[in-house]
């Protein structure tokens, strides 16, 4: 049964497209080359983000008269944080639409920038994914990859990938808020504190978090400075020392696709930050929602950032944000 899948593979993946202009011309099933040959396509989008994964997947195939796949390599130019590894499953997608997978290889080592399979089954085609967990160390650089496979008839194949930039900014989501608890927000720390833990951390508190049900205003939830007028800050005694401006505008439909997860998005990235200019914005942003987001410029101008609303319940004044930042 194995076998008879892998030859599926082995069709499918290397069925050739061709463009036909408005002229018919009689369809031939392309000749399958007697070589060893590879693919490969990178399958994440958007920004290439520390800590996170770029995902490929890497197809070979050779005749099966010619001969059968002993191993897959990948050698990135950069090592890849813990958690890099190629699967030793080989991929085909069945009349469902679902990817279904059949181990055809042993389990991948990685041994500093370079990762492999050695195959253990009688395989002539294989598609197999690599996954390269971002190292702090590509931060503001680029990445690239060389894919390569080996048959047993010696013959041997290579795919180049990149170079990929790998974005400055940082990134990190479910971050919890209470409103008269973890709301105090720390920018360089992309955390949320009470009041005890945001005393001992005053120079580094950014954001106010509340949310309040005001009948003769709309205030709703927010985020707002420490050192904003404290008509933005009801009932809130603030923990000595948190005392920071901190440049705010809020935005609606700005769907980051990283943080929001939604079917629907777009990508902040880099230039995004780079762009900004919040010199004349408020220190503070009220009125806020599900869905909305907010772009923050420390007060030492150190940072901006991207703070989005992924939850927000009016019933336990509780809310869910992401945060991407950028160092200036």
């Amino acid at each position: 049964m194995q076998q008879s899948y892998i030859r599926y593979i082995s069709a499918a993946i290397f069925l050739v497209s061709t463009t036909i202009g408005c002229t018919k011309k009689e369809y031939k099933i392309p000749t399958p080359k007697d070589v060893l040959q590879n693919d490969c396509i990178k399958r994440t989008q958007g920004p290439n983000i520390v800590g996170q994964t770029i995902e490929f997947a890497y197809a070979m195939a050779i005749l099966p008269e010619k001969g059968k796949l002993t191993n897959a390599r990948v050698e990135a130019t950069i090592d890849g944080a813990a958690g890099t590894w190629m699967e030793n499953n080989s991929y085909y997608t069945n009349n469902t639409g679902v990817d279904v997978g059949i181990s055809v290889g042993s389990t991948s080592v990685t041994t500093k920038n370079v990762t492999t399979v050695t195959f253990n089954k009688d395989t002539n085609a294989a598609t197999l994914r690599y996954y390269y967990v971002i190292p702090d160390q590509a931060r503001g650089q680029s990445v690239s990859f060389t894919f390569s496979a080996e048959s047993s008839d010696g013959e041997t194949v290579s795919y180049k990938m990149g170079p990929y930039t790998i974005a400055n900014m940082d990134m990190k989501k479910g971050i919890n808020l209470t409103d008269g608890g973890l709301m105090y927000i720390s920018i360089a720390d992309m955390a949320a504190y009470n009041a005890t833990d945001a005393a001992a951390k005053a120079g580094s508190i950014d954001l106010v978090y509340l949310y309040r049900n005001i009948t003769t205003s709309a205030f709703n939830f927010a985020l707002v400075s420490p050192a904003a007028d404290p008509q933005y800050l009801p009932g809130v005694t603030l923990p000595t020392g948190v005392n920071r401006s901190t440049y705010e505008r809020k935005v609606f439909n700005l769907q980051d696709y990283n943080l929001a997860q939604m079917q629907y998005g777009i990508y902040i990235d880099d230039p995004d930050f780079q762009q900004l200019n919040m010199t004349n914005d408020p220190n503070y942003a009220i009125n806020l929602k599900q869905e909305a987001g907010v772009w923050v410029e420390t007060a030492d101008h150190k940072y901006r950032a991207y703070v989005y609303f992924n939850t927000a319940s009016t019933t336990t004044k509780n809310a869910v944000i992401g945060i991407k930042r950028y160092t200036l």
